[in-house]
């Protein structure tokens, strides 16, 4: 196999540098040397991962409490440089928001959002305030608490073992009403249009990538879309460039935009009509 430069690849999911790449990518891009990955997990409310690593540098994706990162370089300016296991996305990380991992996560939390407290006490200062879809290593209870292989607490009936789903994705995004909008944002402080669409479907148990433009080609069906509302569904996708929202009845989009700074209901003629005259018509519809 003929090995490519890494900008061949597309950066966001091919853990390649013209100076360094994972060992996995040996015969595929070509770079100086080959790093062996190794694993680690988030250990604050979330870690903001970005393109450089410069605080200043825009958010590209943020990786929860509790999600596994292979992390190919630390810095000693304290930066990780690695991909998510569970989208693919390589950026750089705060190294301080990452460590080894223990025991494999038991539970996630289904709440919007719960603390992490020190103690078995609702009185005592949390240490983190987690969001929905965190992932949790669960060892015992004590009255309402879990306790978490690190020994904090967290209100049990917040979480939902691992392999529990939730069965209504377009449900689980609407809880996020009033989120405020973060580009690059994957939590309930803060979220974009296709990270609410990933959250949400992952919450269910189906895999999505981060972007609106990977979600596109790899999510659902097409739809053939003539700009007739009785042709949408509940859970259709509406793709336009750079833009994704959920078809939430045959009335109403409900989606994160930059427009209101939040995630909204919106009418759907009046979204489609809005949008179309920023001059960016509705690109496709794919249903689940």
């Amino acid at each position: 196999m003929n090995a490519h430069s890494p900008a061949a690849l597309d950066p966001r999911l091919t853990p390649a540098r013209p100076d360094l790449a994972a060992a996995h990518l040996k015969d595929v891009v070509a770079a100086p040397r080959y790093v062996e990955g190794t694993a680690q997990i988030v250990v604050r409310a979330s870690a903001p991962m970005r393109k450089e690593p410069d605080p200043s540098a825009p958010l590209v994706t943020e990786a929860l409490f509790g999600e596994s990162v292979t992390v190919y370089e630390m810095t000693i300016e304290g930066w990780a440089w690695g991909q998510i296991d569970a989208d693919g996305y390589v950026g750089w990380l705060p190294a301080e928001a990452l460590a080894a991992p223990g025991a494999p996560a038991t539970h996630r939390v289904r709440a919007l959002r719960t603390p992490l407290f020190p103690g078995p006490s609702i009185k005592l200062p949390p240490m983190e305030l987690l969001s929905f879809g965190s992932r949790l290593t669960i060892t015992g209870t004590r009255e309402r608490f879990a306790v978490t292989e690190t020994g904090g607490f967290v209100f049990a009936d917040h979480l939902t073992p691992l392999d529990s789903y939730e069965d209504d994705f377009v449900a689980v995004a609407a809880r996020f009403l009033g989120a405020a909008y973060l580009w690059g944002g994957r939590s309930s402080l803060g979220l974009d249009c296709s990270g609410l669409v990933q959250v949400a479907l992952n919450a269910c148990g189906i895999p999505s990538p981060r972007d609106t433009d990977m979600q596109e080609a790899a999510l659902g069906n097409p739809v053939a879309f003539s700009g007739d509302l009785a042709e949408l569904r509940r859970g259709d996708l509406v793709y336009w460039p750079g833009h994704v929202g959920i078809v939430e009845d045959a009335d109403t989009l409900l989606h994160a935009t930059a427009y209101f700074m939040s995630v909204v209901r919106e009418p759907l003629k009046d979204a489609l009509a809005r949008i179309e005259a920023l001059g960016t018509p509705v690109r496709s519809v794919k249903r689940l």
